[in-house]
């Protein structure tokens, strides 16, 4: 029973396992199919693919290839071009290396030809050389023969002739140059000396040791004395200047040796004849306020002195010093008319030679200062001068040229030589007018112009021989915050444009009006 249990259970095992390997079986070709069904839609999809691909390749490969054609024509067409171009300049260099070749030969030819032509010259010019040698030791042999004389004291002979005459003729030359460079070099000073004497004129000036005062009648004489003379004592101490009360009719007569002094009494005198009030403290009032007035009209001498020479920036020390030369008087000449002169001259003659002309006319301009103050101090004016010149700061230069001007020290420069030139001919002679009225005129215009040129302006006014510009604006074009910028802008302006010595005062007014009517 058992056995037969066995044998039915592997009956049915092989049954159970026919049957699954027959499933399988089935299973398996199914889908062995299906899988070669996919597998040739596969194939297809993939082939249609690929021929659309092939489609796609082919005509990107015929644009690829028709582009790259054109561009291989275009290219090539160029290169075609520039080959063709450098062919025909080749062909042309060829042409013109073929003629420069044709030339050369040419020349090579000639030259060939002029060589021989040389050679049978040169043969022919030793021949006559030799000929010339062989006629000479004949004349030679001739000449011993007939001056009894050897070839050697010959030639000495005429070396020493030579030499004599070669002398002769350089002694000659250099006198005849020596001669030309003495006259031109006198042309010339005479020129330049002539040209800075047409050019300036000054006016001359007599010497006053005396000032006249005229008197309105005889009977101011008596008022003038005082009782029992103590009016005019009052005057000669006040002044330090004598009173001459002569038979002059109508007239004073002021002696004193001090010309600043004498202008100082002068003015007090005329002062005081017409006030009419004459008497001791007066008297003394009256001088004290002249001499601040005659200290200022110095100091505005030499400032204007300064100004007409074009001079700037010197010491107010010594602006006073050159205007007190206006009351100092030198051999029948003003000494500050003088001193403009000389600085006029030594400018003209200094641009003449080249040289600095403004260091020129400064040199001239304070040559004298020291007649100034020559009667306070003992020593040649000169040396005065060079010494406050350098107390006040000046160069060196214009210390040596005022204390050179009369060789109290010896000259070292040119300008020294050219003040020494200018001192005698202002001295010797009036010059010229040192500026014409065109001049003067000239540059207060320019003043005024440059004024004008602002906006706002209604009119201006140049004053007190161009150091002053007064300047009227309009009132309703510019305020008075503005004014004050307008003389600013203007005084700046005059500073870049023009060059002057000082200052110039610049005063611009604003009128304001008030307007009203009065109606019935």
């Amino acid at each position: 029973m058992a056995v037969e249990n066995i044998v039915l259970l592997v009956i049915v095992f092989c049954v159970g396992f026919l049957i699954a390997y027959f499933i399988k079986s089935f299973l398996e070709t199914q889908k062995n199919k299906k899988f070669e069904q996919d597998s040739q839609n596969i194939l297809e999809d993939a082939k249609q693919r690929s021929e659309a691909l092939l489609k796609e390749a082919k005509v990107e490969a015929k644009d690829r290839l028709f582009k790259m054609k054109s561009q291989f024509d275009s290219e090539t067409s160029e290169t075609r071009t520039e080959l063709k171009k450098r062919e025909k300049r080749l062909i042309q260099k060829e042409e013109n290396y073929d003629k420069k070749q044709e030339q050369i030969e040419k020349k090579e030819r000639e030259i060939n030809k002029r060589d021989k032509n040389l050679i049978k010259k040169e043969e022919s010019v030793e021949h006559k050389i030799a000929e010339y040698d062989e006629s000479i030791e004949e004349q030679k042999k001739q000449l011993e023969k007939i001056s009894g004389l050897t070839a050697g004291q010959a030639k000495e002979l005429l070396i020493t002739a030579m030499e004599n005459e070669a002398r002769y003729d350089g002694a000659k030359l250099i006198k005849k140059i020596t001669n030309e460079a003495i006259e031109e070099a006198d042309k010339k000073a005479k020129k330049i000396i002539s040209t800075a004497i047409q050019r300036y004129a000054g006016d001359f000036v007599a010497e006053r040791t005396v000032s006249v005062v005229q008197l309105p009648s005889d009977e101011m004489k008596g008022r003038i004395i005082g009782r029992e003379g103590r009016n005019i004592r009052a005057i000669e101490a006040a002044t330090g200047i004598d009173l001459i009360i002569d038979d002059t009719p109508e007239a004073v007569i002021l002696s004193g040796f001090n010309p600043v002094r004498r202008e100082v009494a002068r003015l007090s005198l005329l002062s005081l004849i017409a006030d009419g009030r004459i008497h001791p403290a007066r008297i003394e009032d009256v001088v004290k306020k002249v001499e601040k007035e005659v200290d200022q009209a110095i100091k505005e001498a030499g400032e204007q002195a300064a100004f007409d020479v074009g001079v700037h920036g010197i010491n107010g020390e010594l602006i006073k010093i050159i205007g007190r030369l206006k009351f100092r008087t030198s051999y029948a000449q003003n000494v500050l008319q003088h001193s403009v002169e000389v600085a006029f001259l030594c400018g003209i003659m200094a641009s003449e030679l080249g040289l600095n002309a403004k260091l020129a006319k400064r040199m001239g301009l304070m040559h004298d200062i020291g007649k100034a103050i020559d009667h306070e101090i003992e020593g040649p004016h000169a040396v005065i001068g060079s010494k406050l010149a350098k107390k006040h700061g000046e160069s060196p230069k214009i210390i040596q040229a005022i204390a050179a001007h009369h060789e109290d020290i010896p000259p070292s420069s040119v300008y020294d030589l050219l003040v020494q030139a200018a001192d005698s001919l202002s001295g010797a002679r009036p010059g010229a007018r040192r500026e014409l009225l065109e001049s003067y005129v000239k540059r207060l215009e320019d003043l005024e112009k440059i004024a004008n040129s602002f906006k706002g302006i209604e009119s201006s006014y140049a004053i007190q021989a161009g150091r002053e510009l007064r300047v009227i604006v309009e009132g309703n074009a510019i305020s008075d915050e503005e004014a004050v910028l307008v003389s600013k802008d203007i005084a700046k302006k005059i500073e870049e444009t023009l060059t002057f010595p000082g200052q110039i005062k610049v005063t611009v007014i604003r009128e304001t009006r008030a307007v009203e009517y009065a109606n019935k």
